[in-house]
């Protein structure tokens, strides 16, 4: 009985190490900047745009529905490109704009 007990507390031990262990390092990826996170925001627009576009001539939308989510997205699409193309207007000097 006692060998048991030490045996499920062992793999209970190793379980909670092997899930709540950090190690030394973490990889993060890159930094993530406003302009590219618009840039990741504008493909997804077109991604939507292109996907709407297919459902209305597949016949699953309404003419109606259609022009209205199509107009949103446009808009959508053409407030990200004005402020990535604000963004890429600005000096940038030792990692700080300009006002």
């Amino acid at each position: 009985m006692t060998f048991e007990l030490a045996v499920c507390l062992l793999v209970t031990a190793a379980a909670l190490f092997y899930v709540f262990y950090l190690p030394g390092t973490l990889y993060l990826g890159p930094k993530k900047t406003r302009a590219g996170y618009l840039r990741e925001r504008k493909d997804a627009v077109y991604e939507n745009l292109r996907d709407l576009n297919f459902e209305y001539k597949a016949g699953k939308l309404p003419d109606a529905d259609y022009q209205s989510l199509k107009s949103s997205l446009q808009d959508e699409a053409a407030t990200l490109l004005a402020e990535i193309a604000r963004l890429e207007s600005k000096p940038v000097v030792a990692g700080r704009t300009r006002p």
